[in-house]
């Protein structure tokens, strides 16, 4: 057996696939049975009020900024552009010539598992997309009722709409 992170591949590989965290089968169940505002089993992963079995998913909603050297706009856009047609579940992008800003929902366990997947979507599409070499300088990763609270509230930016890539 070989242990490795989800998508690594064996030492000397030069790509990697990123990989999200895929949803268990009790993630539509839990979504129709949990209440909001009580402590069910379906929010905590336990079933039937027993002991804890395999976490149930739960959206998360990711904002990856991203930031370096300045770099055409046109390039900026057609690389955006090119990572939203490779993973379709890109809300939206911003950029400008020096920065960019990516938002999506992703679909995992916990808070840890959509933040190690959202880490490595920028430099693992660097190149397949031809992304600018930018770092990551920011990233916040809340859950789908928190994001909800937010909009709500008036706080936080609105949601994810016009859908696509967009200059600032």
């Amino acid at each position: 057996m070989r242990r490795a992170r989800p998508g690594a591949l064996p030492r000397g590989t030069a790509e990697r696939a990123l990989t999200s965290v895929e949803a268990g089968a009790d993630f539509d169940a839990a979504q129709g049975t949990a209440t909001q505002g009580e402590n069910t089993a379906a929010e905590t992963g336990t079933r039937d009020g027993g002991a804890a079995e395999q976490p149930l998913s739960k959206l998360w909603h990711v904002t990856l900024s991203v930031s370096g050297v300045e770099s055409p706009l046109q390039e900026v856009r057609r690389g955006l552009e090119q990572l939203a047609h490779d993973h379709p579940f890109l809300l939206t992008s911003r950029y400008a010539n020096d920065h960019a800003e990516i938002r999506y929902w992703e679909e995992a366990r916990d808070l840890h598992d959509a933040a190690a997947v959202a880490l490595r979507l920028w430099g693992e599409h660097r190149q397949t997309a031809k992304l600018p070499p930018w770092e990551i300088v920011g990233l916040e990763v809340i859950d789908r009722e928190t994001y909800h609270q937010r909009i709500a509230e008036g706080y936080g930016p609105p949601p994810a709409a016009p859908v696509g890539v967009h200059p600032y």
